[in-house]
């Protein structure tokens, strides 16, 4: 699992390998000197030990993926009533499925991941390994879920596919594999993909990359139709190479961000909120550059690109999810104590979201994945005294 998890670091759903997901007591409190505080609960999970929430809108809903008894991952919705719902989305015929980026839509319009029944008949692992238990190398396509049905996305003529995040005017983003049989793929990878995005109708539509790039990915779009992704080589099926380059499309046309933190790998957007500002996660140069060694980054098309930081003591950075507040969650870690924890960014500052929590919870937040207008967010948790990591949802109170 750890393998496959670095291979393809886009774990906004997945504890980070090598770093505990079991913190302090945090039954204290709140000591940090920003507010909001927030009151913290558990979402539960499918008769399993793990679940995370990677995406909540502005009317509560919360979609993530749930582990089940049977060592399988569910896409899943968690509804903010009654008494917080949550609904286990299905699959396409395999095992497993799941939504791992920000879904912002407010009609009921879900995207993720799901394996067909078929096997890949090129043996890949493809993107959608890295968020499911095992590799099983059954055919993974895209989704949309509305109304209780779900509905495979067509690719560009290849095997596999991927949806990741939406937008209120129906669109969603992605990626997907072509028929070219891909010199600059490694590992399991045979073929092309390239970045896309499905209009409301279901129909595919291509987007270029940068000049010399024969690969890339679409991870997020706003409101506004800019859609925000990477360009590179195939390498591992996105990931690592394939994020040599961070790019936004508008129109049809594609633009590099620049050099973001300055390494040549891992330069991925992870979101954009409806001001055109885009969070993600990005190498520094020096040392081996294929080796992930993340920086959470913010960047504006007024002030380009700004190196968020890590939390006192810790090397890596991650953010998730950006609102149209400019408030930014993802989580840090790297330190001398081997822990993840959730933070909260606004106003230049970085803070552990632990340390802004009432008491009562039990619960210590490893990894913040998404916040909404309201400063709601979601993410993973463990239960203090168990093995459980479930998701949870962190609700601003002011004034305590």
């Amino acid at each position: 699992m750890k393998a496959r998890i670095t291979a393809c670091i886009f774990t906004l759903s997945v504890i980070i390998p090598g770093y505990a997901s079991s913190g302090p007591a945090v039954d204290a409190a709140p000591t940090a000197a920003l507010g909001p505080y927030y009151v913290a609960s558990s979402l539960g999970t499918l008769n399993g030990t793990s679940s995370t929430g990677n995406s909540i809108n502005e009317q509560g809903w919360i979609a993530g993926t749930a582990n089940r008894s049977a060592d399988s991952t569910r896409a899943t919705l968690w509804l903010d009533q009654p008494n917080r719902q949550s609904i286990d989305l299905g699959t396409l015929g395999g095992s497993n499925s799941a939504v791992a980026w920000p879904n912002h839509n407010e009609s009921g319009l879900i995207a993720g991941i799901a394996e067909t029944p078929a096997i890949d008949k090129l043996g890949e692992s493809w993107s959608c390994a890295a968020f499911f238990l095992k590799v099983t190398h059954h055919v993974c396509r895209g989704f949309m879920w509305r109304n209780n049905v779900m509905t495979p996305l067509p690719t560009l003529g290849g095997i596999n596919g991927y949806a990741a995040g939406t937008n209120n005017v129906g669109q969603i983003v992605g990626w997907a594999e072509n028929t070219t049989r891909d010199r600059t793929c490694t590992g399991s990878q045979v073929l092309q993909f390239k970045p896309a995005y499905w209009s409301p109708d279901g129909r595919i539509h291509q987007l270029p990359t940068l000049p010399g790039d024969p690969d890339g990915a679409a991870t997020a779009t706003n409101n506004q139709g800019q859609i925000v992704g990477i360009s590179g080589t195939c390498d591992q099926a996105v990931g690592r190479y394939t994020a040599r380059h961070a790019v936004i499309w508008h129109d049809g046309t594609v633009t590099n961000l620049g050099k973001l933190l300055g390494g040549v790998a891992w330069n991925t957007p992870t979101s954009i909120n409806n001001r055109g500002d885009v969070v993600g996660f990005a190498n520094l140069p020096g040392g081996d550059p294929g080796a992930i060694h993340p920086q959470a980054f913010l960047w504006t098309a007024s002030g380009g690109v700004t190196k968020l930081g890590a939390l006192p003591g810790d090397q890596f950075s991650i953010a998730n999810g950006i609102n149209d507040r400019d408030q930014i969650v993802g989580v840090s870690f790297g330190g001398p104590s081997g822990l993840q924890r959730a933070f909260l960014w606004q106003h230049g500052v970085m803070t552990d979201l632990n340390t802004l929590v009432l008491p009562g919870s039990h619960l210590y937040l490893n990894a913040a994945s998404d916040i909404n207008d309201r400063g709601a967010i979601t993410g993973q948790a463990t239960l203090q005294g168990t093995n459980e990591t479930p998701g949870f949802l962190a609700v601003p109170r002011r004034g305590t």
